[in-house]
């Protein structure tokens, strides 16, 4: 079946014409008939991220990297979103905390990206790969032990969502009481659950840990950051951090759940015939945890893959459309495994990703390792997944196992299930005793 205009049907939820939205159940459900639909329009595509918020999404891989490394003609300051300036998009907008500005190596062009960026990577570069995986090591421990006598888990809220949280909250040296108030306020942008008071309190909690830091330096992320020759300021700080909190913790937390939701649905990884690396590059490549993201402005009117964008457009790019390309279908084997562009490219792409993949694969493997008979509770084609234009994130991920003793027993007081602090972050309360608990735990 075709419209009147030569396109085929569009998938449930899509209207025949205008733009795609991309946020809805129908979407997610099946987020590839949504892309194959816009291929329609060439090699980009007229979508709407949230009620009265358009943009421009790059569907084509070649288009994508044309985009991503050219940051004279597209720039990454959101104060140049016209549609934000003329008061289009409503400030309330779920979308926003994700897009509006913030003064870290994100939104910024030029001599201050570079200022900025270099800190960020230095920084990075002086975080132990022993020490990290350590750390992962440890963080699954507790988690596991909280529901390996139960037979039953949520893997996705009790533990994929976990690792990174309580990883990074111990990483860049969180004291309970603000570490707690991080996760709310990361877990509620993400989300789309309150999420202006949820950023409000992201930016309070972590202005506190900048202040404390400040005071009392220590051996982690924050410390370091601010001792960097780049003399961040308090304000650069606090965005710096809320973005290196937040593009670990949320996309961590998609890619492990992706990747087990791959393993132990598909017999190629089930019997053992493939490694947990390559589960991973399968999900970064079809599957990635940011499916849409890398906002751009471009600083004049263009054209650009056929069509008009004009200046202060809104353009993202489609990571998950862009790895899918039909064009690519006769060469992805021969592509090397880091071709994809799940961590973005070109001077704004990841610079955190070979920790990543480390920090992934280590908890998967823990995971496997503690678990071997581990399997999924309910078929895969029955898993739902959130809504939102950003995300590709499973909502839950049921499994069953054999039950197990634990090594060591740790009071209910003293170490709380994890799942009771991620309920709390869905029904928009703030998490109280996530962190608090896993350092009690640690410290008998």
């Amino acid at each position: 079946m075709s419209t009147d205009q030569g396109f085929p049907s569009p998938p449930p939820g899509c209207p025949a014409h205008g733009r795609v939205p991309l946020y809805g159940p129908e979407f997610q459900a099946d987020p590839d008939s949504y892309y194959a639909w816009m291929r329609n329009f060439g090699p980009t595509a007229p979508v709407e991220l949230a009620p009265g918020v358009d943009a421009t999404l790059v569907t084509d891989y070649s288009a994508a990297l044309q985009l991503l490394q050219d940051p004279d003609t597209f720039r990454k300051d959101s104060r140049r979103w016209r549609a934000f300036n003329e008061g289009k998009v409503p400030p309330n907008s779920p979308v926003v905390p994700l897009l509006a500005y913030r003064p870290n190596c994100m939104f910024t062009d030029g001599a201050d990206h570079l200022r900025l960026r270099q800190a960020v990577t230095d920084t990075i570069a002086r975080v132990d790969s022993h020490q990290l995986k350590r750390n992962v090591d440890r963080v699954s421990r507790y988690l596991v032990g909280q529901f390996s006598t139960r037979g039953a888990v949520d893997l996705l809220n009790d533990y994929a969502k976990m690792v990174p949280i309580l990883f990074f909250s111990e990483l860049f040296g969180c004291p309970a009481d603000i570490g707690d108030r991080v996760i709310f306020g990361i877990t509620g942008i993400f989300d789309g659950v309150n999420a202006e008071k949820a950023n409000e309190v992201l930016v309070q909690s972590v202005s506190e840990l900048v202040a404390l830091r400040r005071a009392q330096p220590g051996e982690d992320i924050t410390s370091w950051l601010m001792q960097h020759p780049a003399k961040l300021s308090d304000e650069e700080m606090v965005h710096q951090l809320i973005l290196l909190l937040g593009s670990g913790v949320e996309p961590l937390r998609n890619l492990i759940g992706n990747s087990l939701c791959l393993i132990l649905s598909d017999d190629r990884y089930s019997d053992g015939g493939l490694l947990v690396e390559d589960a991973i590059d399968e999900v970064l490549w079809n599957n990635p945890p940011m499916s849409n993201y890398a906002p751009h402005y471009p600083v004049a009117d263009i054209e650009f893959a056929g069509r008009r964008i004009d200046a202060g457009e809104l353009v993202l790019v489609s990571f998950a459309a862009a790895n899918t390309d039909p064009a690519l279908s006769g060469s992805r084997q021969l592509l090397s495994k880091r071709a994809h562009l799940a961590w973005s490219t070109g001077p704004h792409g990841c610079p955190a990703k070979d920790p990543a993949q480390l920090i992934t694969i280590a908890a998967i493997e823990n995971l496997l390792n503690e678990l071997p008979d581990i399997e999924l509770a309910v078929p895969v084609d029955s898993l739902t997944w959130r809504p939102g234009p950003f995300n590709r994130a499973l909502a839950t991920l049921p499994a069953r196992f054999d039950p197990v003793t634990p090594r060591e027993s740790r009071s209910a007081a003293q170490a709380r299930p994890a799942a009771a602090a991620a309920g709390q972050a869905q029904q928009g309360k703030p998490q109280k005793g996530l962190w608090s608990s896993f350092l009690a735990w640690w410290k008998v």
